[in-house]
């Protein structure tokens, strides 16, 4: 029998991937069972996205392999998008790098920047994945603690005070996922002048700012950013086009270099019609995100009332496509807890231990549910 590499003994299977296969065994069992527990938007692109990759794909040349660096006129939209939307000024030839997806970009920055034994600093809860990728890249996971108490923020006068020499790596993201926990420019800075204190490369990840958050932000607003940090946005949340796979990756010329260098050797560019229509979303207007929030809104206030049924708390001034909740005190951990749910009202909601220790007692329930099926949970209840 061929072994697999050691490293893929330093993780294991994605939650969502395992889980997700016993819901669809219950629902092939005649199960009605209600998905809340994953972030893929229901909802479709707009038309003229739509529209746009229908025209593409009969170009001369759109079937062709693509530049590692995607479309010229697909940076220059990023640039233009980051501009408008965050006052943040990038040259799109150097400073821009389209992805498949920021999860692609997860392991392409720990790849060009992470020796094996390099330290990462890793919010706890956060998104997995900064952890897997980390183990599998040969890095060494050092989690820092975020808590409700803290507003989901780092408490750096901690971190200051513990061994950083040997920190290559800072993973944060605001807007939080999951918590929906948002940071003000002034919080912003502190991170960016953290990073310089500790020479380390901060990234922040960031593809939930146009989800119902009225005051989106950039860590590469902030002064000096540039010199230490990277950003991380998605189409997959804002524009309705998970399935797509366009992300992007924002920072330096040196620091988008070095991702190339990677990148460039493990796929042949993004299919020209998903760029033609990744421009066209990033040139949406206003009224875009407002029809947006209007259905996430009533969708969110909806889910209020069901997690009101279940008696947990939460913070109503929280942003982003899901509702994070406190079980109430007294109740079974949240991975019993959500199991209850599933096989008693046939309802799948996230537990808050797959984002970390510091999830437990919470659970996360997402906005991607047509109303009417929010309203048939909370009647189940």
């Amino acid at each position: 029998m061929i072994r697999t590499a050691d490293r893929l003994h330093t993780v294991e299977e994605y939650y969502f991937s395992k889980k997700l296969r016993e819901v669809r065994g219950l629902i092939a069992k005649g199960r009605p069972i209600i998905n809340m527990g994953i972030g893929s938007p229901d909802l479709a692109p707009s038309d003229a996205v739509i529209a746009s990759f229908k025209e593409s794909i009969v170009e001369v040349g759109a079937h062709q392999y693509q530049s590692y660096q995607g479309l010229p006129e697909l940076r220059q939209a990023i640039a233009d998008f980051y501009e408008s939307k965050f006052g943040v000024v990038v040259d799109p030839g150097s400073e821009v790098l389209p992805l498949m997806g920021s999860k692609e970009g997860i392991m392409h920055i720990s790849m060009a920047f992470l020796n094996e034994g390099d330290e990462v600093l890793i919010p706890n809860p956060g998104y997995p994945t900064y952890m897997a990728v980390t183990k599998l890249v040969g890095g060494t996971p050092k989690l820092y603690h975020l808590s409700e108490e803290n507003g989901w923020f780092p408490d750096l006068a901690d971190l200051r005070s513990q061994d950083l020499s040997k920190v290559k790596l800072m993973w944060v993201s605001y807007p939080h996922m999951p918590t929906g926990a948002t940071a003000n420019s002034n919080q912003l800075q502190e991170l960016v002048d953290f990073a310089k204190e500790n020479n380390m490369l901060l990234v922040n990840d960031n593809p939930y700012s146009f989800v119902l958050s009225k005051n989106p932000n950039s860590l590469l607003a902030m002064e000096g950013a540039k010199e230490v940090a990277l950003e991380l946005n998605s189409l997959s949340k804002t524009f309705n086009m998970a399935g797509w796979r366009v992300g992007m990756v924002l920072g330096s010329a040196d620091h988008i270099d070095a991702i190339l260098k990677v990148k460039s050797n493990m796929d042949s560019g993004m299919f020209y019609g998903i760029q033609k229509g990744a421009i066209e979303a990033l040139r949406s207007g206003k009224e875009w995100f407002e029809k947006l929030d209007v259905i996430y809104g009533n969708r969110r206030n909806l889910m209020f009332r069901l997690v009101d049924k279940l008696g947990c708390s939460y913070d109503r001034n929280a942003v982003g496509m899901f509702v994070w909740a406190r079980l109430p005190k007294g109740s079974k951990s949240a991975e019993a807890f959500i199991d209850d749910v599933l096989y008693e009202k046939n309802i799948f909601i996230a537990p808050g231990t797959i984002f970390g220790s510091n999830g437990e007692g919470y659970i996360r329930f997402s906005l991607c549910v047509k109303e009417e099926k929010i309203t048939e949970a909370i009647e189940r209840f």
